[in-house]
């Protein structure tokens, strides 16, 4: 069965589409087979991601390594039976499709809270979530004082991570592993990062979630997006001098696949 990470967060433009992209593209690369799903049904940024990345390809006459991507499947109202959530019947369908044929199962979130989301939690062995590195994100993961710091209590998207973790306890499967990305960080040693990094640290060991370091603000990964390349495809497709904020780039790739601690997985790129 597929080791299966979701990202998600309950706020857009974090990075989450990003992360899943990279991490989907990196497994693939060092020879890990990898399915996608996108539970955006509206935005869809990394099904599109993927599909620019076929079209790209197809164009250029190229083969670079790529996860399968499956759009969720319809299923007809009527089709439904009594009692059942049709969102809940279209995951179980694409997850049931995916899972049995892959080692790893990217799902990436969409940036609010939906049905489709809350169950994706439930059935995440590890779970990503991208956020800026700012107080206004913070909020996503608790409420703090302001004037002291402390933090005051949970918000709603930590307490669905909390019910996810207690259904698969009592489903009998492994705990969550959750590892929060601070997402664009500046370059500069700022006293407000000072305060995110304390407030996060704190806040980890009392909700139990692992901070790692993301990706940094940078052009090249809004460049990428229309061809469907990473930062790992560079070379492949005819970049033979790297600048250094793309080797800067390449290595936060690196250090987050580390970071993740996915089984039977050793980087090698």
């Amino acid at each position: 069965m597929a080791h299966i990470v979701v990202v998600g967060n309950e706020k857009g433009g974090s990075g989450k589409s990003t992360t899943s992209m990279h991490v989907a593209t990196a497994l693939a690369r060092m020879g890990h087979s990898v399915g996608a799903l996108d539970l955006d049904l509206r935005q869809r940024s990394f099904g599109r991601y993927i599909e620019n990345r076929q079209a790209y390809c197809d164009r250029e006459v190229l083969k670079l390594p790529m996860p399968e991507y499956l759009p969720l499947p319809r299923i007809e109202p009527e089709d439904v039976p009594e009692g059942q959530n049709i969102y809940d019947l279209r995951l179980d369908a694409a997850v049931t499709a995916l899972e049995d044929r892959h080692d790893f199962l990217i799902i990436d979130c969409p940036g609010s809270h939906t049905r489709l989301s809350q169950v994706a939690h439930s059935l995440a062995d590890t779970l990503i979530t991208p956020l800026n590195d700012s107080f206004v994100d913070f909020d996503l993961l608790a409420r703090h004082d302001p004037e002291t710091g402390k933090i005051t209590g949970p918000s709603i998207y930590s307490e669905m991570v909390w019910n996810s973790r207690q259904l698969r306890a009592q489903a009998g499967l492994k705990p969550i592993d959750w590892i929060v990305l601070r997402n664009r960080m500046g370059s500069q040693v700022m006293h407000n990062k000072k305060k995110v990094g304390v407030a996060l640290t704190d806040l980890s060991k009392r909700i139990g979630f692992r901070v790692a370091p993301g990706f940094s603000e940078r052009v090249v990964f809004r460049e990428l997006f229309p061809r469907g390349l990473t930062l790992l495809d560079l070379r492949d497709v005819g970049v033979t001098s790297l600048s250094i904020s793309n080797i800067a780039a390449r290595q936060e790739v690196r250090d987050l696949i580390n970071e993740l601690n996915l089984p039977k997985v050793k980087v090698d790129f």
